[in-house]
């Protein structure tokens, strides 16, 4: 449908409105957007929650597109049974205006779907379709070319530049656009990055924040000359700028710099145990401004990459995922030694987390005043799973064993001599 159809198509629906018979065209209007509205309603399907991703989407796609593609059924079947005994001119305009609706919701989905980590277009994928129907709406109903050349001729000067504020909102327009293509293409690039098992996991993530900054920065680059925006107005900015990170933001740049360095000397990985600025706990998460550690009791500390880099960082997997854990109890001095010491590597042994390859150990390690102190020393290859309830483990089997074989654990014991009364004895 070309302008001067539509121009007429407009100027014969604005005539049915000045007519009677409007009220049927309306009413047959209304009447079918009640049935898509009712019909989508009862076909509003969705997937089982242990569909497939791929039937979740389709379905998904399904209920976005029911209602106007319904509409516009009902409007062609409406016009064709109204066009023997009045004029459609408003359901003619109509019809393309639904279609329009269906084809651009369709659209926006799938922009979402491109956009795997996109929590934000999906929480304004409604409000961008809408405002992109009321654009094309204006389009097909020849309202835009009259908006455009009023905002041509709302005009402004910035320095030596004249502007208008529809170069403004065509720039916008490009700019949003462009930033668009490239997100997509930066999340394409890190899933692709993701799946190349030959690099280092944290390679691919510097590779992958480098490539969306680099992307951004050209997308940016490439279509302000196409608007007509000159680079060297950025200069001045570009001098605050490099002033302002100098002063006030030199911490901030601080993180993102050290991030780049724990990412590429690869000291800390995700998965690995480590201990920094006194939190324990697994890398969750490596970013180029903070680092993610999960203690083993669930809460997750956020710590700045500047720290990592300037304190000193406990790296219990740096080179070997195996820690050593020790349980410590005591026996009377009467206990045959050897027997207990026995017991201690035989419950060790029994335990399926104590590591097979590097055999338990049991020394005398105190003479204490209550007993003898004894130590079991053993490695687990799993510390990400948690060291606690190993010691509890075999404390509690040690304790059970002790009471089997009858060896006795000591209570502290203290001899009080009262000195009044002994004199008195005397």
């Amino acid at each position: 449908m070309n302008e001067s159809q539509t121009g007429r198509l407009l100027a014969d629906a604005w005539s049915d409105f000045q007519e009677p018979a409007i009220l049927w065209q309306a009413g047959t209007l209304a009447l079918c957007l009640i049935a898509a509205w009712w019909l989508a309603r009862l076909l509003r399907w969705r997937a089982p929650d242990d569909s497939t991703d791929a039937l979740k989407r389709g379905a998904a796609a399904f209920r976005r597109l029911i209602f106007p593609l319904l509409a516009m059924l009902f409007l062609v079947a409406g016009r064709a049974v109204l066009a023997h005994w009045h004029k459609t001119n408003l359901l003619t305009v109509a019809i393309p205006l639904f279609g329009a609706l269906a084809g651009i919701r369709f659209a926006v989905y799938l922009l979402r779907l491109a956009f795997a980590h996109g929590g934000w277009l999906e929480g304004f994928e409604r409000s961008i379709s809408t405002l992109v129907w009321v654009a094309v709406a204006m389009h097909l109903t020849g309202i835009l070319p009259d908006i455009v050349e009023w905002l041509s001729g709302v005009e402004f000067t910035a320095g030596q530049h004249t502007l208008s504020l529809w170069m403004l909102l065509n720039g916008a327009f490009w700019v949003c656009i462009t930033l668009l293509l490239a997100m997509w293409a930066g999340v394409a690039l890190e899933a692709r990055l993701m799946r190349a098992e030959t690099l280092h996991s944290s390679l691919r993530a510097v590779f992958a924040r480098l490539g969306k900054a680099v992307l951004l920065v050209v997308a940016v680059l490439v279509v302000l000359p196409l608007i007509g925006v000159d680079l060297t107005v950025f200069s001045l900015f570009g001098g605050a700028l490099g002033v302002g990170l100098g002063l006030g933001l030199q911490k901030i740049v601080s993180n993102y710099v050290s991030g780049f360095i724990v990412l590429l000397d690869r000291s800390i990985r995700l998965g690995d145990m480590i201990t920094a600025d006194s939190h324990y706990g697994e890398v969750t998460r490596i970013t180029t401004r903070y680092v993610v550690v999960r203690s083993l009791t669930g809460v997750e500390a956020i710590i700045p990459n500047d720290t990592l880099v300037t304190t000193t960082v406990l790296n219990h997997s740096y080179s070997d995922k195996r820690v050593r854990l020790a349980v410590r109890v005591q026996v009377a001095y009467h206990t045959d030694m050897a027997e207990a010491l026995k017991i201690l590597v035989d419950v060790a042994r029994k335990h399926p987390r104590v590591e097979r390859t590097q055999e338990p150990t049991a020394q005398v390690v105190n003479l204490a005043d209550s007993g003898v102190e004894l130590e079991l020393g053993f490695w687990i290859e799993d510390p990400e799973r948690g060291s606690q309830n190993v010691r509890s483990d075999l404390s509690l089997a040690l304790l059970a064993e002790f009471r089997a074989r009858g060896i006795e654990i000591p209570y502290p014991q203290r001899e009080v001599r009262l000195v009044g009364e002994a004199q008195h004895e005397k």
